[in-house]
């Protein structure tokens, strides 16, 4: 983890997970124009660092960077316990995910178990982390990262899609669950979204939404007033599906 530039107590703070990129990073960088410190991890140490410069350059705002598999239980809270040695996040993002095209009953081997792991059981293993603090403050919001194959099933979505029904599962206990404790809790379920993902396809940048639009939405509904909360935020490409 760096050190934190400055010897004040904490501005705000949101963690991040996977923000090396699309939508991850695009959500760093709208919190941390708010005046947000920044926590987030990725596999790849060299675009931690690289991201660090430059987000700390450009706003001014703490970055905290640790390398982590987000498939791996013991890497999960191997963050988590780093993040909290410099503080408790307000803001959570469940946002790390893999996709690997596959019909259930010809995917390879380990497909659903990579992507359970890492779409579903890093958010679980997370959040269950640090809520107990958010519950202690009465305070806190969480974002989990879904997509449009959580709601409606597709062909070669495969394990993909059924670690996204149950992401949108998993949040929409969270809601009920943690509503009565003033923390707040949304999914996120974005269509096509213009990120690594999509590299090398075929298709259109024009065709796909752009990953600042869903930041946008995230951060639109992080300011609504205590009183209200966005259950869940659908965004699809304008001209449908892909």
């Amino acid at each position: 983890m760096g050190k934190a530039k400055y010897s004040y107590k904490m501005a705000k703070s949101i963690l991040v997970t996977g923000g090396t990129k699309g939508i991850g990073r695009a959500i760093i960088e709208k919190f941390a124009n708010e005046g947000f410190d920044i926590f987030t991890c990725s596999r790849n140490q060299n675009e931690l660092e690289s991201l660090k410069t430059e987000i700390e350059e450009k706003f001014g705002i703490n970055v905290y960077v640790k390398k982590a598999d987000l498939s791996k239980r013991e890497e999960v809270l191997a963050f988590a316990e780093s993040v909290k040695k410099v503080g408790e996040p307000d803001v959570i993002v469940n946002n790390s995910g893999v996709f690997l095209p596959g019909s259930i009953h010809s995917e390879p081997e380990g497909n659903f178990e990579l992507m359970m792991h890492t779409n579903l059981f890093s958010a679980y293993y997370l959040t269950r982390y640090f809520v107990k603090g958010m519950i202690e403050k009465s305070h806190g919001y969480i974002f989990n990262i879904g997509s449009i194959a959580g709601l409606t099933a597709y062909e070669n979505g495969g394990s993909y899609a059924i670690s996204k029904w149950a992401m949108l599962g998993m949040t929409k206990c969270l809601r009920q669950e943690l509503k009565g404790h003033h923390i707040k809790v949304t999914s996120v379920m974005p269509g096509a979204t213009f990120t690594a993902s999509w590299e090398g396809v075929d298709i259109p940048e024009s065709r796909f939404m752009k990953a600042e639009d869903v930041a946008d939405a995230v951060l639109g509904a992080y300011k609504l007033s205590p009183n209200s909360v966005v259950e869940e935020i659908i965004i699809r490409p304008q001209l449908g599906d892909l």
